[in-house]
């Protein structure tokens, strides 16, 4: 069993600080709101899936205190506190798919007290969380079929079990190949410049013992001229109805060098990364951070003070660089405009 990285104890939320990762392993005991939107904000929990289960404990966590039975003075406060989470990061759509889901389990019950609106969010939080990991056990089951004997497999960022609940989405093929048997190896991009992969990624394969080799993000193009590559397999954090994915920064470049050296290019995704509302990537909003994250590296600074920074945390890949979707529902294969929305909606 994967080591959880977040979960509900007696009325609090514990989760994994994989800021401290691979150093320490240390569980941040959270029991408001605020402490929630901090640690997404700075990256102590991150993952699209992940980051949708810590908001829906963070909607619990904001009405718990509520005095009253004024249904709405109790919406309202459910608005602010839906708004304070959303506003903690832009990119990954898991964050508002799961405040969507609070808000809807709320306007459905309108006509129950308010303290069993309270414990029905808390239980819906707590669905979340055994959804997804239902969700990566059936994800691992339809893509392990990707990895064969001797593969040499390549991923980018974390999409493991520090990303979701359970198993990972890029990651757990890995885990349910590795069960199967099958002998492969990885290669993982470091993932500049908050380096999940080097730090996290790495972690967690070498915790499963599966053969693993850190590489730099700009040595792929390299082990791909050289056939070193048979695949790629990486998370996602928001999919258009076209097939447009904003992941990690990197994954577009990753992408376009797959395509040059023919290398399978997959995405493993639940389908509430998906996004149907909007058409294409032009319509991803892209998170940028600060500055330190790039003139640093764990706290020493590695710039010249003052030099001018540009650091988007995501980047958009263009639908026809991939090669297929991996989802709980099953494989999505091209044309990702027709199929995407028959087997998401």
């Amino acid at each position: 069993m994967p080591i959880p990285t977040i979960y509900w104890k007696d009325g609090f939320v514990e989760l994994i600080d994989q800021t401290l990762l691979p150093d320490k392993l240390v569980y941040l005991k959270c029991g408001t709101v605020k402490q929630i939107w901090d640690a997404i904000k700075k990256l102590k929990v991150r993952g699209a899936p992940a980051i949708g289960i810590a908001a829906g404990f963070g909607v619990a966590l904001g009405v718990m205190n509520f005095k009253g039975n004024d249904y709405k003075k109790f919406r309202k406060k459910l608005e602010e506190v839906l708004a304070y989470l959303f506003s903690a990061r832009p990119t990954a759509v898991n964050l508002p798919w799961a405040l969507e889901r609070m808000r809807k389990l709320v306007d459905e019950n309108f006509n129950k007290p308010v303290d069993i609106l309270k414990r029905l969010i808390l239980a819906e939080a707590i669905k979340i969380l055994k959804e997804d990991k239902e969700v990566c056990r059936k994800i691992a089951g339809y893509g392990e079929k990707y990895i064969k004997n001797g593969s040499n497999v390549l991923t980018h960022c974390n999409a493991g079990g520090l990303a979701t609940a359970d198993y990972g989405t890029a990651l757990s093929l890995l885990f349910c190949a590795k069960e199967d048997g099958k002998k492969f190896h990885v290669y993982v991009d470091e993932t500049r410049p908050v380096l999940q992969g080097a730090r996290l990624t790495t972690w967690e394969l070498m915790q499963a013992k599966i053969p693993c080799t850190l590489i730099c993000d700009n040595m792929a193009a390299s082990l791909m001229k050289q056939k070193k590559i048979n695949l790629i397999i990486v998370g996602a954090d928001r999919i258009a109805r076209n097939g447009d994915t904003a992941n990690k920064i990197g994954t577009y470049s990753l992408s376009c060098l797959a395509h040059i050296h023919n290398v399978p290019f997959y995405i493993a995704a639940p389908s509430s990364t998906f996004d149907l509302k909007i058409p294409n990537g032009g319509h991803i909003p892209i998170e940028e951070r600060h500055s330190e994250e790039i003139t640093h590296i764990r706290g020493k600074r590695i710039a010249p003070e003052g030099v001018k920074v540009y650091n988007p945390s995501f980047d958009v890949t263009p639908a026809e660089y991939i090669s297929a979707f991996i989802t709980e529902r099953g494989i999505i294969n091209k044309p990702f405009s027709r199929n995407i929305p028959s087997k998401i909606s």
